[in-house]
Protein backbone atom coordinates (compact mmCIF):
# COMPACT_ATOMS: atom_id res chain seq x y z
CA UNK A 1 0.00 0.00 0.00
CA UNK A 2 1.28 3.17 -0.95
CA UNK A 3 2.19 6.14 2.09
CA UNK A 4 -0.52 8.49 0.66
CA UNK A 5 -3.41 9.11 -1.98
CA UNK A 6 -1.61 9.12 -5.21
CA UNK A 7 -4.29 11.73 -6.16
CA UNK A 8 -4.55 13.91 -3.51
CA UNK A 9 -1.80 13.21 -0.90
CA UNK A 10 -3.88 12.37 2.24
CA UNK A 11 -1.44 10.49 3.87
CA UNK A 12 -2.56 6.88 4.82
CA UNK A 13 -1.30 6.69 8.29
CA UNK A 14 -3.22 7.28 10.92
CA UNK A 15 -2.98 9.88 13.62
CA UNK A 16 -0.92 8.50 16.92
CA UNK A 17 -4.15 8.69 19.48
CA UNK A 18 -6.68 7.14 16.25
CA UNK A 19 -6.18 3.21 17.68
CA UNK A 20 -6.34 4.51 21.25
CA UNK A 21 -9.72 5.91 20.22
CA UNK A 22 -10.88 3.21 18.62
CA UNK A 23 -9.52 0.77 21.96
CA UNK A 24 -12.50 2.33 23.51
CA UNK A 25 -14.87 2.60 21.09
CA UNK A 26 -14.35 -1.42 20.82
CA UNK A 27 -14.57 -1.32 24.65
CA UNK A 28 -17.79 -0.11 24.78
CA UNK A 29 -19.12 -2.16 21.95
CA UNK A 30 -17.64 -5.55 24.05
CA UNK A 31 -19.44 -3.89 26.89
CA UNK A 32 -22.62 -3.21 25.05
CA UNK A 33 -22.22 -7.31 23.61
CA UNK A 34 -21.65 -8.87 27.19
CA UNK A 35 -24.83 -7.20 29.05
CA UNK A 36 -27.14 -8.20 25.76
CA UNK A 37 -26.00 -11.12 26.45
CA UNK A 38 -26.00 -11.71 29.64
CA UNK A 39 -29.72 -10.11 30.13
CA UNK A 40 -30.46 -12.60 26.98
CA UNK A 41 -29.34 -15.85 29.09
CA UNK A 42 -31.08 -14.52 32.71
CA UNK A 43 -34.54 -14.07 30.75
CA UNK A 44 -34.29 -16.68 28.11
CA UNK A 45 -32.87 -19.52 30.88
CA UNK A 46 -34.16 -18.22 33.93
CA UNK A 47 -30.81 -17.41 35.98
CA UNK A 48 -28.59 -20.35 35.80
CA UNK A 49 -25.28 -20.96 37.47
CA UNK A 50 -22.24 -18.68 36.76
CA UNK A 51 -20.62 -21.01 34.13
CA UNK A 52 -23.78 -20.40 32.15
CA UNK A 53 -23.20 -16.82 32.13
CA UNK A 54 -19.38 -16.84 32.07
CA UNK A 55 -19.34 -19.49 28.64
CA UNK A 56 -22.28 -17.23 26.90
CA UNK A 57 -20.63 -13.70 26.91
CA UNK A 58 -17.13 -15.64 26.19
CA UNK A 59 -18.58 -17.47 23.41
CA UNK A 60 -20.39 -14.43 22.02
CA UNK A 61 -18.00 -12.00 22.21
CA UNK A 62 -14.68 -14.33 21.21
CA UNK A 63 -18.02 -14.64 17.98
CA UNK A 64 -18.19 -10.90 17.65
CA UNK A 65 -14.24 -9.25 18.49
CA UNK A 66 -13.67 -9.50 14.39
CA UNK A 67 -16.14 -7.09 13.68
CA UNK A 68 -15.94 -5.20 16.92
CA UNK A 69 -12.90 -4.08 15.74
CA UNK A 70 -13.29 -3.84 12.32
CA UNK A 71 -16.60 -1.37 13.31
CA UNK A 72 -14.49 0.21 15.94
CA UNK A 73 -11.38 1.46 13.81
CA UNK A 74 -14.03 2.76 10.99
CA UNK A 75 -16.44 4.84 13.38
CA UNK A 76 -13.49 6.29 14.61
CA UNK A 77 -12.39 7.28 11.18
CA UNK A 78 -16.29 8.38 10.94
CA UNK A 79 -16.27 10.58 13.92
CA UNK A 80 -13.12 11.84 14.41
CA UNK A 81 -10.94 11.59 10.80
CA UNK A 82 -11.78 14.70 9.74
CA UNK A 83 -11.14 13.92 5.69
CA UNK A 84 -14.36 14.13 3.77
CA UNK A 85 -13.83 12.87 0.14
CA UNK A 86 -14.27 15.23 -3.23
CA UNK A 87 -15.29 13.52 -6.01
CA UNK A 88 -14.29 16.71 -8.03
CA UNK A 89 -10.76 17.19 -6.40
CA UNK A 90 -9.29 14.67 -9.17
CA UNK A 91 -10.81 17.34 -12.02
CA UNK A 92 -8.94 20.72 -10.82
CA UNK A 93 -5.50 19.54 -11.19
Amino acid sequence: MPPACPVCGQAYEPEPGFYWGAMYISFAFSTGIMLVVGLAVYYLLGDPDTWVYTSAVAIVALLFTPLSLRYSRTLMLYLFGGVRYDKRYATRQ
